[in-house]
């Protein structure tokens, strides 16, 4: 059912028939502008009027109109283009009467060209004089009020193409993402790592402990997952011999929707073959530092109320320490699931039916009283093997060689020395699988695809993933993920 029009709106549908009288398509076509607006006022912003007025510097840029101050036969407008803003004048007797009537149907949001010669206008503004104004395509729908803007956050997202006209600062984050995943990629290029492209569809769901999405192919008949993780078909083509390898890929979890989590999100994942988890450590440090400096400029970064101080090592705690740090528990020690239990219980820690061993309740423990405590890069290593199917033991054998790096509360990668022991790794599956059959929704399958590649000798490896998102909310300085995100999964409307 077709919206009825506001009187703004049918004011500006009333336009149309005016520009095609004026022999003006309301929707334009092809125009060659070449001049960014950024790049005008880093090359002329500083120079004078009479400076500007010798050298004649002749403009031609394209964007949308954001501000017009109407004066008789003349005019100043702002125009907004993908990386700035810049006045204009127009006058009659400059740009004729053909294209002064063009530029009387205009409205706020029309998208036009501006040609001229560069001035200075009396309060010393960078302004275009305008020689040759041309219609590009009608704005039928009035941009939010300029002062009150779109505040509504809902709107905003859902929104986001207006979001991105009106709030510069969403416009920012928006050109700031792709930066850094730019400067992601030449960071582990120049470190020798080769990116590859994996397949979406899986036909199981393997590499992560989540929920997964469920699809159909109907060709085949068969029932194909959303890629959970990238990780085993990346360390299939490790197997092959691409011993630096990694992908910059879309992630899909069936799970919730908060300010930290959407079903959809981009993942770094990166295997270096003969290496282990110290190999990641340093890969992750050396990461977080470049960024810093290469998009920041600083190796102090703010992010909410915290500072982050990337200057210096960043620091090491195994789970077990930081839990004994936080209660007093030291959970090295052998001790019974129904002891674990008890004090879960005794801590008023949540438990699962599916547990059945103590690393879950570690993790749990971890998850109730640390995490949310570090603010500063921190590596927490150690893991329990319950809850860590693909990485190799430490000497004991109730533990695997595995980091996560946490940063103010968040979790914001997960690495491993990388499991290369086919029939550890059956074993590993298969205890997954009984998990599955517990009730974990988040278990894994076993990939016999998988076994079968590592019997053909998969040499030792450093692997990890790094939430993309999550590394652009720090260095974005925002703590809600949607806002670094361009078009974010959404409820439905009220």
């Amino acid at each position: 059912m077709e919206e009825k029009l506001t009187d703004q709106e049918q004011a500006r549908y009333d336009k149309l028939p005016k520009y095609e009288e004026l022999g003006v398509d309301p929707f334009g076509k092809r125009y060659d502008w070449k001049d960014r607006i950024c790049d005008i006022r880093a090359n002329y912003g500083e120079l004078s009027a009479e400076e500007l007025s010798e050298k004649a510097i002749e403009v031609d840029v394209a964007g949308r109109l954001l501000a017009i101050r109407r004066m008789g036969k003349a005019a100043f407008v702002n125009l907004k283009d993908e990386f700035g803003n810049i006045q204009g004048w127009i006058g009659l007797d400059v740009i004729g009467e053909h294209d002064y009537s063009v530029f009387k149907l205009a409205d706020l949001g029309d998208i036009v060209g501006l040609k001229g010669t560069l001035m200075k206008s009396r309060t010393g503004e960078l302004t275009i004089r305008v020689t040759g104004y041309t219609h590009i395509s009608k704005c039928l729908k009035p941009l939010p009020e300029k002062f009150h803007g779109l505040t509504d956050t809902e709107d905003r997202y859902r929104k986001r193409y207006l979001d991105l006209i009106v709030n510069d600062d969403s416009r920012k984050i928006a050109l700031m993402r792709p930066a850094i995943i730019k400067e992601v990629r030449r960071y582990c290029d120049d470190l020798g790592f080769v990116e590859v492209e994996t397949p979406v569809l899986s036909p199981i769901a393997g590499g992560a402990a989540a929920r997964p999405f469920i699809t159909h192919h109907n060709t085949l008949d068969k029932d194909f997952y959303l890629r959970i993780a990238t990780e085993l078909n990346l360390k299939k083509a490790m197997i092959g011999g691409i011993d630096r390898v990694y992908e910059i890929g879309r992630i899909f979890r069936n799970e919730g929707i908060d300010t930290r989590h959407n079903p959809e999100f981009t993942t770094i994942e990166l295997y270096q073959a003969y290496g282990d988890l110290r190999s990641m450590k340093e890969w992750m440090e050396g990461l977080l530092k470049s960024l810093a400096k290469k998009i920041l400029g600083t190796d102090q970064v703010t992010w909410g109320e915290h500072v982050l101080d990337f200057s210096v090592p960043f620091k090491s705690v195994s789970m077990c320490d930081a839990i004994l740090e936080a209660t007093g528990i030291d959970f090295r020690k052998e001790m019974t699931f129904e002891e674990a239990v008890a004090l879960a219980k005794e801590h008023h820690v949540p438990l699962q039916e599916s547990w059945n061993s103590v690393g879950y309740i570690i993790q749990a423990f971890f998850d109730e009283f640390v995490e949310k405590t570090l603010i500063q890069p921190t590596f927490v290593h150690t893991y329990p093997i319950e809850v860590s199917p693909l990485t190799k033991k430490t000497e004991d054998p109730r533990f695997v060689d595995r980091f996560e790096i946490f940063i103010c509360g968040m979790e914001f990668a997960n690495a491993y020395s990388e499991l290369n022991n086919p029939f550890d790794q059956k074993e590993r599956f298969e205890a997954q699988l009984a998990a599955k059959g517990r009730g974990d929704e988040e278990a894994n399958d076993i990939d016999f695809s998988f076994l079968d590649a590592m019997r053909y000798g998969m040499p030792p490896a450093g692997g990890i993933g790094l939430g993309i998102d999550r590394l652009c909310m720090m260095l974005c300085n925002v703590d809600n993920i949607r806002e670094v995100l361009l078009f974010p999964t959404m409820r439905d409307e009220k």
